[in-house]
């Protein structure tokens, strides 16, 4: 009876059925601790990735395919903790068609704890992203005061500088030849075109002359002819005064002496504008070569860097690829207010006939897709300038010379903004 009983109790089965499902309770607690531990990993791993192609977005232009990788690997490793996975891998590539993209992956294990009971070591994983630049290409034209005016307080020395610095980070942002175009257009009352544009030029359009009067300490103005009458034309400068209305603020075509551009006998003649270019030398020395004199129309500046953005006579820009978006791009630099145009002012005294003007100027560059940035410099009339910009943002208040370089930087680093697509 003893024997019969002992074979029949059932009552010790109860440890003997956990001992056996024991193990397979641990491997499935464990496999969530180890593929929670997984994600963690994966997680960790792109935002990694996405912070290095970020980063390398600035550099890349400049690498070597080679260099590109190992480049990649530096900055990989910066952010990416080094016990979460092991035999980690990353690389990069760098491809420009109609824009520029870098792409990267990465890749690597993460050892198992848990699964380890089941003969499973490790898990991989690997990631992928994407760092794309805009298709769109620069057209800068850089419209900058060269009157009287910023010959003091150390005004013209602040814009060289600061127009140089802009130009040489321009440079640096132009992987390939066509990427970046820039123009300067220096202005006073009037803008020198340069003598080879004779053909566009009418020679007996009327407008406001002003000489200094020394006995009276003052300019005296009177209606006339801008060009002198038989003075010879192989004596002009360069120099045009703004068009008959309604052509003054526009960038039509010349096509007849009625809206050709006025020669004038101006004795303060500034230098003549560069059109759109990548030749960055020559671009410096024509910085190095503005000298300031003159009375204030800033309206004639901004039209002029406008012309110089369209593709048309008379300044030509260089035809856009259809394979390419373009963003037009106006700099208008001024430190004082508008005191005359061919129309209307003194050359001294603030005129708002100027400001109207310029004001419709702004209003139709705006409206044919030019982004406007403006830098009013000291003193003037904060208004015009910061109405014209294409946002508040796009408005700098340079209180003292030094902050001209300051403000020229800034508009730098928007020019240079990335669009991070991924």
């Amino acid at each position: 009876m003893g024997i019969r009983r002992f074979l029949h109790d059932r009552d010790g089965n109860v440890a003997m059925i956990f001992a056996v499902c024991l193990v397979p309770l641990l491997v499935g607690i464990g496999a969530a601790v180890d593929y929670s531990r997984l994600a963690d990993a994966r997680e960790t791993m792109q935002h990694s990735l996405d912070a290095t192609v970020l980063a390398l977005s600035s550099e890349a232009p400049k690498l070597t395919a080679a260099a590109l990788n190992t480049r990649a690997g530096q900055v990989f490793n910066v952010n990416f903790p080094a016990s979460t996975a092991t035999g980690v891998t990353v690389a990069a590539t760098y491809t420009k068609t109609s824009g520029a993209v870098i792409s990267a992956s990465a890749s690597g294990s993460v050892p198992m704890t848990f699964m380890n009971l089941v003969g499973i070591t490790s898990k991989d994983i690997s990631v992928t992203s994407k760092s794309a630049w805009s298709s769109k290409r620069l057209r800068v034209a850089l419209a900058l005061d060269n009157t009287g005016s910023m010959a003091y307080s150390g005004k013209m020395t602040a814009l060289k500088t600061a127009t140089k610095n802009l130009i040489d980070k321009l440079k640096g942002q132009s992987s390939t030849a066509g990427d970046i175009y820039v123009s300067i257009v220096p202005f006073n009352k009037d803008v020198n075109i340069g003598t080879n544009l004779s053909s566009y030029v009418d020679w007996g359009q009327t407008g406001r002359l002003c000489s200094w009067n020394s006995w009276r300490g003052r300019y005296d103005c009177a209606d006339g002819y801008l060009w002198t009458q038989g003075k010879a034309k192989s004596t002009w400068q360069g120099c045009v005064a703004d068009r008959t209305q309604e052509y003054d603020i526009s960038v039509s075509v010349p096509t007849a002496l009625s809206n050709y551009y006025p020669a004038e006998n101006y004795a303060d003649c500034g230098k003549a504008l560069t059109p759109m270019t990548n030749d960055w030398t020559m671009l410096t020395t024509a910085v190095d070569a503005m000298t300031p004199t003159g009375a204030t129309n800033q309206t004639i500046g901004l039209v002029w860097a406008w012309q110089s953005l369209k593709s048309t006579s008379p300044l030509n820009a260089p035809a856009k690829e259809a394979n390419y978006d373009y963003q037009d791009v106006i700099i208008l630099l001024s430190d004082g207010e508008n005191t005359m145009n061919r129309f209307a002012g003194d050359g001294t005294s603030h005129t708002t006939a100027v400001d109207d003007r310029m004001s419709k100027v702004c209003a139709a560059a705006k409206a044919d897709g030019v982004i406007v940035y403006t830098v009013l410099v000291i003193e003037g009339t904060e208004s015009v300038l910061k109405n014209c910009a294409s946002s508040a943002d796009n408005y700098f208040n340079a209180s003292s010379a030094d902050q001209i370089i300051t403000s020229f930087g800034a508009i730098g680093d928007k020019l240079s903004a990335l669009r991070i697509a991924q």
